[in-house]
């Protein structure tokens, strides 16, 4: 038997205590290590992105941090405070990352782009200065600035973090010198994305999207008729999400994206009727933030519908935010597969 709820009934409430709480891998990272990690032998620069990540690690809490003390009397620490990985969709910048993390020792903090940003609206600037430089290590993954505000307060936090001697370690499909581009008027932020960039040492990671080497085309999204039937065998005794598409899309306008992990809390698939193509822009990006959180968790998913490479216009996939929906697109042809023909995502 299959407990049905609906995301859409769904309002999480999230303490600023729980928002922090929440800086370490998802479930699908939460054991990962540079040894799990599959270099394509046909690109040597994943395996040498796994030797510098090593390196780093070992840097990480050597007594090389901030403070006062340190400040006034001890050596100056002439290297770069961070390493930037940049390459494409699905070279596993982020199982990087996260063994990074696993690797190091703590206090230490591993969250999205998004999610320190949110951490900055919930706690204040100052206080998550004060919070995170205490920290050997901050995380960043999916390092992107879509807006002008985000690249000044992006740029300022890890200024701050660098000058208190906190590691930082970063994952982007664009190099840090390019972010902005296609977004907003970079160049008359330049000043301050050159900051971002004088921060990292940048490690490219070159390769296809390993979810899609040697898999098939993804499905075909299921008729609406056979949506129970399949929910049934796919998801006999756990809790399923079902909702309406154009239902969920209105629901999400009015939770904030940095609940969207609580929103998703217990689920173990999703059920989808009449996925439609997004057209406004903001409620793209809202989706992608779950598209995101519902592949942290590994939450298969059966649609009717459009099929996930339709769910954003033709002008979105061309545009500034291109690599948000690609990635988007990519992750929920992942989870269909793995809902509706039981392949690995």
């Amino acid at each position: 038997m299959v407990q049905i709820e609906q995301l859409a009934a769904r309002t999480p409430a999230v303490s600023v205590d729980e928002l922090l709480k929440g800086f370490y891998p998802s479930p699908r990272f939460g054991e990962v290590s540079f040894s799990s990690y599959r270099p394509d032998p046909k690109q040597p620069s994943q395996a040498a992105a796994v030797r510098a990540l090593e390196g780093f690690a070992d840097g990480v809490g050597s007594g090389n941090g901030g403070g006062l003390f340190k400040k006034l009397f001890g050596k100056k620490d002439e290297s770069r405070a961070g390493i930037y990985l940049d390459g494409g969709f699905g070279v596993g910048k982020t199982h990087l990352l996260a063994s990074l993390w696993h690797a190091s020792p703590g206090p230490k903090a591993f969250g999205t782009f998004v999610e320190y940003t949110n951490l900055v609206g919930a706690l204040s600037f100052r206080k998550t200065v004060d919070a995170l430089s205490s920290y050997q290590l901050v995380c960043i993954d999916e390092f992107e600035l879509d807006d002008p505000g985000d690249t000044v307060l992006m740029s300022r936090l890890m200024r701050e973090l660098a000058d208190a001697g906190v590691k930082l370690a970063a994952t982007s499909n664009t190099l840090p010198g390019s972010l902005g581009d296609g977004r907003f008027a970079a160049v008359d932020f330049q000043r301050e994305i050159q900051v971002l960039a004088d921060q990292f040492d940048v490690i490219r990671i070159d390769g296809e999207d390993f979810r899609h080497r040697g898999l098939p085309a993804a499905p075909a999204p299921l008729k609406n008729s056979e949506l129970n039937a399949h929910m049934k065998a796919e998801f006999d005794g756990k809790t399923v999400a079902q909702d309406e598409f154009s239902t969920l899309i209105h629901h999400l306008a009015g939770v904030h994206p940095s609940r969207y992990r609580q929103l998703i809390h217990g689920i173990d698939g999703v059920v989808w009727r009449n996925v439609g193509t997004i057209t406004e822009q903001a409620v793209a990006l809202r989706f992608v933030v779950l598209a995101d959180r519902l592949y942290d968790k590994d939450v298969p998913i059966l649609a009717s519908g459009v099929p996930f490479d339709k769910l954003f216009t033709e002008e979105m996939m061309s545009g500034g935010y291109m690599k948000k929906y690609f990635r988007a697109v990519s992750r929920l042809t992942a989870l269909a597969r793995e809902g509706q023909n039981h392949e690995p995502s």
